[in-house]
C-alpha cells in the first residue's frame, strides 16, 4: 500500500486527447489550489502515453502483436515497412516535438519516405508547398508517418486513435454497460502503457487525492479505467472526477455503478469544489453516494473560483513538460492548422458568453449562463509571466465568446507593455467588430478568430436568436480579413423547421464569402438536441418534439426528436463536407450548389 500524504491532490488528464498543448482545466485547477495552500500537482498522462508509445522498443511490440493475414489491404504496405517505422519513429517524434529541428530538410524530402503508402506525389507537395516552405512540408509528411503508425497501432487496439480513445464507445451512452463490458476485459498494450505511466506517478507523488479532469468522451474510458486501478492497488486514495463530458452528460446520472470507481463527481467549474473536498468543508456542486443513492451536495459557499482574482501571478507549467508536446501540420489550411499545430498557452478574458441567449446553445449551464468578465490586467501578467517561463508566445483564448470591451483593453495593455506574441481567439460575429477595434487587434498580435455563423440564412438566424444577421456578421469578418486577421466559421444545418433549400441558400452564402476572401475555413455540423439549450427545453416552440420519455440512467445530453415535414438529413454531411474543402482551397466556386449532392430535389 502507497503511502500518501494528507490532502495532495494529483490532478490527472487521463488519455487521449489533442497532443500539442496542455488541456487548461489541468493547469489552472492545479494553480488555483495551490495558490490556496493546497499541494496539488498536474499531471498529462495523455502526452506521457503518446511520448512513452512512440519509441522504437513500443513500437517493435505493436509489429510483433500484428499478424499480416489479419491486416486490411491499405495497412499492408506500412507492415511490410517494419524495419522503417521502428527505427524512424523516435526521430520524427523528436522533430515533432521542436527537438531536431535540423532534420527538417531530410523530412521534407519525398524520397525520404520511399515505399510509404498515401503519401501525396511531388507534384501535390509542390502545389501544397511550393519549392521552399522545408520546414511546414517536413511537418506534413511527418505528421502522415505518425497517422499511418496510429492506423497499425489501432490494429492492436481497436479503441485507441491519437488524439481519443474509445469515443465510439463513450458517445450517446445512455447506460454504463459499454463501459462495463470494457472494463471486464484484459488490459491492451495501450492500457498497460498508461497505467504503469499512472502507477509511477503515484509512487513519485504519494497522493491522498487523484483528480481526473474528462472534458470529452474521448477520454471517459480511461479514466474510470485509471480509477478501476487505484481502487484495487490504493484503496486509501480518495479518486475525483468532473470536467466537460460531466458537467453535460453526467448530471441526471441515476445509475451508481461509477461509484465502485470514484468518490466524488464535481460539477461546473471545479476549483472551490476540489477546495472544499481536500479541506473538509462543506460539499459545493458535488455528488457522492450515500446509502446506496447519488446524492448532490451544494453548500451556499459562492466564492469565486477564477484564478485571475488571487493576489500574485499563478505558476499554470508546475508539472507540465512542454518538450513532450507534438506540432502536427496536419493541414495546409492557415486556419485549421491552429488547432494542430503550435503550443498555445490556454487562458480566457471570461467566464462565461456575454450573448448566452443561443437557441441550440447549453444556455442553462453556469459555464455558458454565467457571466463574469475577468481582469484584463491581470490576465497579461500572466501572458508575461508564461513567455517568461517557457519561451513560448502563443496564446488561445478558449472563451465561448471573447466580448469585444475585453478584447479591446487586452489589445491596449499588450500594446502598452510592448509584448510581442501571437493569440487567436473564439468570438460571435458581432457589429461591434468595427474597423478601429479590428485594427488594434492585429497590431497586438491578434491572428485568427473563430465564430458561429450558424445557419446561414435569414429566417434561421433569427429563429435561433443567434442576434447577428448575415449583413452584419459579413461585415464584421470584412473588418477582420482587412487586418489580415484570419477567420474560421461553425456552421450548423438541421436546426427544426430548416429546409432543404434553406441549406442550399445557406451554403450559397457560404461559397460567397470563401470567393470573397471573408473567411479562410469552416466546418459543418448536424444540429443536436441537448438537454441544456432552450430548444431542448421548449421544443415546442421550435415546431419539434421529444421522442424520449425518461431519463437515462447514465449520461443524458442529446435529445431525440421529431417534427412534421422533417427532411431527411442523411448523407448531406458529405456534400457539404466535400463543397468546403474546395471552396477552402479556391476551387469548386463555378460547381452548381445542388451538384455537392447526392439528393433529388
Amino acid at each position: 500500500m502507497t503511502k500518501t500524504t494528507d490532502n495532495k491532490l494529483l490532478l490527472v488528464l487521463p488519455p487521449l486527447i489533442q497532443p500539442n498543448a496542455p488541456y487548461p482545466s489541468l493547469t489552472h485547477l492545479s494553480a488555483f489550489l495551490r495558490n490556496k495552500g493546497v499541494d496539488s500537482t498536474a499531471y498529462d498522462l495523455s502526452i506521457d502515453l503518446l511520448d512513452t508509445l512512440f519509441t522504437r522498443k513500443n513500437i517493435s511490440i505493436v509489429f510483433d502483436s500484428i499478424s499480416h493475414k489479419s491486416l486490411p489491404k491499405h495497412l499492408k504496405i506500412p507492415f511490410s515497412n517494419r524495419d522503417f517505422y521502428i527505427n524512424n519513429i523516435e526521430p520524427v517524434k523528436y522533430f515533432l516535438q521542436n527537438r531536431c529541428p535540423e532534420m527538417a530538410t531530410r523530412f521534407a524530402s519525398k524520397d525520404f519516405y520511399e515505399n510509404i503508402n498515401r503519401f501525396p506525389d511531388d507534384e501535390e507537395l509542390e502545389w501544397l508547398y511550393g519549392t521552399a516552405g522545408t520546414t511546414d512540408r517536413a511537418k506534413y509528411l511527418c505528421a502522415l508517418f505518425i497517422k499511418n503508425m496510429c492506423e497499425l497501432i489501432s490494429v492492436v487496439d481497436y479503441n485507441f486513435q491519437l488524439i481519443k480513445y474509445a469515443e465510439r464507445i463513450s458517445t450517446y451512452l445512455e447506460t454504463f454497460d459499454p463501459i462495463l463490458n470494457e472494463l471486464n476485459k484484459p488490459n491492451t498494450f495501450i492500457t498497460s502503457i498508461m497505467l504503469d505511466l499512472l502507477e509511477n506517478k503515484i509512487d513519485e507523488q504519494q497522493p491522498s487525492h487523484i483528480g481526473f479532469s474528462v472534458p470529452f468522451p474521448g477520454n471517459l474510458l480511461t479514466a474510470i479505467q485509471c480509477a478501476k486501478h487505484i481502487r484495487n492497488k490504493h484503496p486509501e486514495i480518495k479518486i475525483i472526477m468532473g470536467g466537460g463530458y460531466v458537467n453535460t452528460e453526467l448530471r441526471q446520472i441515476s445509475d451508481t455503478t461509477l461509484f465502485d470507481y470514484i468518490d466524488f463527481l464535481t460539477f461546473d467549474d471545479g476549483e472551490i469544489a476540489l477546495l472544499n473536498i481536500l479541506t473538509g468543508k462543506p460539499l459545493l456542486r458535488t455528488a457522492i453516494l450515500e446509502d446506496g443513492k447519488i446524492v448532490f451536495h451544494n453548500s451556499t459557499d459562492t466564492s469565486s473560483s477564477s484564478i485571475y482574482e488571487i493576489d500574485g501571478i499563478p505558476d499554470l507549467t508546475q508539472g507540465i513538460d512542454y518538450h513532450k508536446y507534438f506540432n502536427f501540420t496536419d493541414s495546409t489550411n492557415q486556419m485549421h492548422r491552429l488547432w494542430s499545430d503550435g503550443c498555445w498557452h490556454k487562458l480566457m478574458l471570461a467566464h462565461g458568453c456575454y450573448w448566452h441567449k443561443c437557441a441550440f446553445c447549453d444556455t442553462s449551464l453556469d459555464y455558458i449562463c454565467r457571466y463574469v468578465p475577468n481582469d484584463v490586467t491581470k490576465v497579461v501578467d500572466i501572458m508575461e509571466s508564461l513567455i517568461n517561463s517557457t519561451g513560448i508566445r502563443g496564446f488561445h483564448f478558449i472563451d465561448e465568446a471573447a466580448p469585444p470591451v475585453l478584447l479591446h483593453r487586452l489589445a491596449e495593455e499588450i500594446i502598452r507593455r510592448h509584448l510581442t506574441l501571437s493569440y487567436w481567439t473564439n468570438i460571435r460575429f458581432d457589429r461591434n467588430f468595427t474597423p478601429e477595434l479590428c485594427y488594434l487587434l492585429a497590431r497586438s498580435g491578434c491572428i485568427a478568430v473563430s465564430g458561429g455563423l450558424e445557419v446561414a440564412s435569414p429566417r434561421i438566424l433569427k429563429l435561433i436568436n443567434k442576434g447577428v444577421t448575415i449583413e452584419s456578421a459579413t461585415e464584421c469578418m470584412r473588418n477582420l480579413r482587412n487586418n489580415n486577421i484570419l477567420v474560421h466559421a461553425y456552421l450548423m444545418y438541421g436546426f427544426p423547421t430548416q429546409t432543404i433549400p434553406e441549406l442550399y441558400d445557406s451554403l450559397t452564402t457560404v461559397r460567397k464569402l470563401f470567393q470573397e476572401d471573408l473567411i479562410q475555413s469552416a466546418f459543418w455540423h448536424r444540429y443536436a438536441m441537448t438537454i441544456h439549450s432552450p430548444s431542448g427545453q421548449h421544443p415546442e416552440s421550435y415546431n419539434a418534439k421529444r421522442l424520449d420519455k425518461t431519463s437515462n440512467p447514465f449520461a443524458n445530453n442529446e435529445i431525440p426528436f421529431t417534427e412534421a415535414k422533417q427532411p431527411d438529413w442523411t448523407d448531406f454531411q458529405k456534400g457539404l463536407d466535400l463543397a468546403t474543402f474546395n471552396f477552402m482551397r479556391q476551387a469548386g466556386f463555378e460547381i452548381p450548389i445542388k451538384k455537392w449532392f447526392n439528393k433529388k430535389s
